[in-house]
């Protein structure tokens, strides 16, 4: 019998005519609904038997592996059946279907390869795209991808994108796509505000504000933490100070069993503390909680195309991923949030979270896109096309691993892209399999792909832990971290069909499978510079004095820490390496540099691996044709002081910058000083031309050039959402100061020029309050004010009384 929704009491069912009615006549539809409405319970089974679906299945993808594993069961168990019969999923290195399923929950990048491994998607009825709000890269190339099969080979494919929180306006513009909207039932949520978290004391404060919480409220309780440290320290603290209360970490690494166990009622009936990540945010609904203590930090890898490294940093979440996870109290009854910040940070977070795809290492996209054919990346239908810089940076790298020989994918390449991990560890095991090292290999990229099982006492050798690793097998021995590396290990060495190996391997042959990974980072100890290293990519790295691997001439780094401009990197994981390993990587080039204190252009003939250079030779009379590249590397170098970055100019990169933090969604792009500089080539060529001194580039007017990366519609829209002034009530204009990491623009002002404004000032469209610095007749701060209602309110009367005292022939007096 036909499973019937209508008898599950979720408040999305209102909507599933309409969805049923807008889905048999067209292929996309957007269905926007709160926490908690059922969407991804209800929906997926109420089209199971549309006609247009007969003989098809269905594809739900869910950002992360323990809500596609929980969705599944759950949705099995509304059939009356285990896992794998009609419903199954699919994630890595796990599978669960069979020929009678019919919706597959799959995990984002589990699409990307069935779109590769048949374009048109046969069998497939409909696409699910569920909690798309997070904006996974994987999300944005899955949803690039079915659009271009829809447009080309299956128009009947149809495509459903379900979230919370979206712009609908942008993505149905977009897509071209009705929203379908259900209400929900989300019950009330008293919103506590605890005053500004330290991130460098969180989990003391974060445990006592938990403490509290426990005390003033019933239920259980769910508290976000930036990352699994985070929570490990709390979770040790509130294990001594609530003893009555079950406490569950619950993060991505974590094995299923105890992420289950997180989310399900305590046995025994206890209250329970639930300490999560950001994986708890949406799709999961954990059981019996009704409080969140929310410490307003996340975890983001951002990508720096510059050094072509990742790092994961601890950032503010925007609004509406604080508004989602205040939610999560009030999905089951009236709830209350903690948020561990004032209400004037409320007031300056950003609006929406940034995409994935505008921060990450967008290696695996190009790989992808190249695998279909596409050059022109951005010519896809974007919601945000991916940074021109990131790109290039990407290709590059995909170049030197040999996965694309003129931008096109070669034969070496597709078995690259065959394999389910990263480029660069595809690109290792085959060269590894070349020299039948498979073995070592699969160690490797298990230990690469995982966290660290030593701790930083060990010091940066890989081949510790790949020893370590190896006496575990051999011995049968116990630890969670060895046991989930060796999972992963035996994952890939049954993709290459061979037994492990436990015996003793030679060092060195881990540092040359290195630089199969990391080609860039092979690194040269500087003379004279004790455990300080350069990189092939031209950036340096140090290792701790004492480490035992501190004195060697030359090392592959696998994991390290990028530094910044004045500071070098640090090395966490690395490999010796024998010089004489790298004889095939030697290459001599003529390398033509512009002198940037005189303009002289001159030549040399370099011996280099990468931007180590080994041997130099100086050339004779440099051939001119090179002096225009070479001024534009000495840009890409050292430009920021060559060009003349202006305030004005400053300015205008700020506003830009502010609206592509706030309004992801739109894609607008990235004009920060690093990127401008490192992509100079395409923007500043031109008038590179009558260049013959370091002063002509100062004399470059860049704001008119730099303006060209805005189409008429965002120059309008940049003026309107991101004003350079405002216009006070006499008619004049007093401009704004906008600040880096789409702060809050700064606007400063005297006191008494703003006694009789009754509202706060806001730019992006009311969305982004202004910060008003108040100042005294002699220009003197006062204060800085976030809310001015309140501070007429409350600050006001004070202020007010010292002023009349310093300053009595002024009138204090509001109108």
């Amino acid at each position: 019998m036909p499973f019937n929704p209508f008898t599950i009491d979720l408040p999305v069912r209102e909507i599933i005519p309409a969805i049923r009615e807008h889905l048999a006549a067209q292929n996309t539809l957007i269905v926007n609904a709160p926490p908690g409405a059922g969407k991804s319970t209800l929906l997926p089974l109420a089209i199971l038997d549309e006609v247009w679906l007969t003989g098809q299945k269905i594809i739900m993808l869910e950002p992360r592996r323990l809500a596609a594993k929980t969705i599944a069961e759950r949705l099995a168990q509304l059939l009356g059946e285990e896992v794998g019969q009609t419903v199954g999923y699919r994630i890595r290195f796990e599978t669960r279907i069979s020929e009678q399923t019919r919706i597959e929950v799959v995990t984002e990048g589990i699409l990307t390869r069935m779109i590769h491994s048949d374009r048109g998607l046969a069998g497939v009825g409909i696409v699910i795209f569920d909690e798309f709000h997070e904006r996974s890269i994987h999300a944005d190339v899955a949803m690039a991808l079915c659009r271009e099969a829809q447009h080309t080979l299956r128009p009947d494919l149809r495509i459903l994108v379900m979230s919370a929180t979206l712009d609908m306006p942008q993505l149905t513009r977009l897509l071209k796509a009705p929203v379908a909207q259900s209400m929900g039932r989300q019950y009330p949520v008293e919103t506590i505000y605890s005053g500004e978290a330290d991130d460098r004391l969180l989990p003391d404060m974060t445990a006592r504000v938990v403490q509290q919480a426990a005390q003033e409220r019933e239920g259980d309780i769910l508290v976000f933490l930036p990352g699994e440290n985070d929570i490990r320290k709390v979770e040790a603290i509130l294990r001594r100070q609530l003893r009555d209360f079950k406490i569950h970490p619950l993060f991505g690494m974590l094995p299923f069993g105890k992420q289950y166990a997180a989310i399900m009622p305590d046995r025994n009936g206890k209250r329970k503390v639930v300490l999560a990540t950001s994986i708890a945010e949406t799709s999961l609904t954990i059981e019996g909680v009704s409080v969140v203590v929310d410490t307003g930090f996340g975890k983001t890898s951002r990508f720096d195309p510059k050094s072509g490294l990742s790092r994961l940093e601890t950032v503010r979440i925007s609004k509406d991923a604080a508004d989602q996870r205040a939610g999560r109290a009030g999905r089951l009854g009236p709830g209350t949030a903690y948020r561990m910040w004032s209400k004037e940070t409320q007031e300056r977070m950003a609006p929406h979270r940034t995409p994935e795809i505008l921060e990450a290492d967008l290696a695996s996209l190009v790989l992808d896109m190249a695998q279909w054919g596409i050059i022109d990346i951005r010519s896809l239908t974007w919601l945000n096309p991916p940074p021109r810089a990131a790109l290039a940076s990407a290709t590059d790298m995909l170049h030197q691993l040999q996965a694309l020989e003129n931008c096109r994918i070669t034969e070496h390449g597709k078995k690259m892209h065959a394999l389910p991990c990263h480029s660069r560890i595809a690109h290792m095991l085959l060269k590894a399999a070349d020299n039948d090292q498979v073995a070592l290999a699969s160690d490797i990229a298990a230990i690469l792909e995982e966290r660290d099982p030593m701790d930083r006492n060990a010091g940066i050798d890989i081949n510790l832990r790949i020893e370590a690793l190896r006496r575990y097998r051999d011995e049968k021995g116990q630890g969670k971290s060895m046991g989930k590396i060796e999972k992963v290990a035996r994952s890939y060495r049954s993709l290459f069909s061979i037994e492990p190996e436990n015996g003793e391997f030679d060092g060195y042959e881990t540092g040359v499978l290195l630089t199969h990974c990391y080609p860039e980072r092979i690194a040269y100890a500087r003379p004279g510079n004790n455990a300080q290293f350069q990189l092939a990519n031209g950036t340096y790295a140090s290792a701790g004095h004492r480490d035992d691997l501190a004195h060697e001439p030359w090392l592959a780094i696998a994991h390290l820490h990028a530094g910044g401009s004045d500071n070098p990197g640090r090395i966490f994981l690395a490999s010796p390496l024998n010089p004489r390993d790298l004889a095939p990587l030697v290459k001599q080039q003529e390398a033509y540099h512009w002198d940037v204190n005189d303009g002289e252009l001159t030549a040399t003939l370099d011996t280099r691996i990468g931007s180590i250079v080994l041997q130099s030779k100086p050339l004779p009379t440099p051939d001119e044709k090179y002096r225009i590249p070479a001024i534009s590397e000495a840009i890409k170098q050292e430009g920021e002081h060559l060009l003349d970055f202006s305030e004005e100019v400053r300015q205008w990169q700020l506003r830009v910058g502010s609206l592509r933090k706030w309004r992801p969604q739109e894609g607008w792009p990235d004009v920060s000083t690093p990127t401008l500089l490192m992509t100079n080539w395409e923007w500043l060529r031109p008038y590179l031309a009558d260049v013959e001194e370091p002063d002509d580039l100062l004399k470059i007017e860049l704001l008119p050039l730099l303006e060209k990366n805005l189409d008429a519609d965002k120059q309008a829209r940049l003026d309107v959402l991101a004003p350079p002034s405002i216009k006070l009530p006499d008619g004049s204009y007093i401009e704004l100061e906008y600040q880096p990491a789409g702060a809050p623009p700064k606007l400063e002002i005297r006191l008494q020029d703003v006694l009789n404004w009754q509202q706060h000032p806001h730019v992006d469209g009311g969305d982004m309050t202004i910060e008003l610095h108040l100042l005294t007749p002699d220009l003197k701060l006062i204060t800085a004010v976030s809310d001015l209602e309140s501070f007429w309110q409350e600050d006001y009367p004070r202020v007010k009384k010292q002023l009349e005292v310093v300053f009595p022939k002024v009138a204090w007096e509001r109108v």
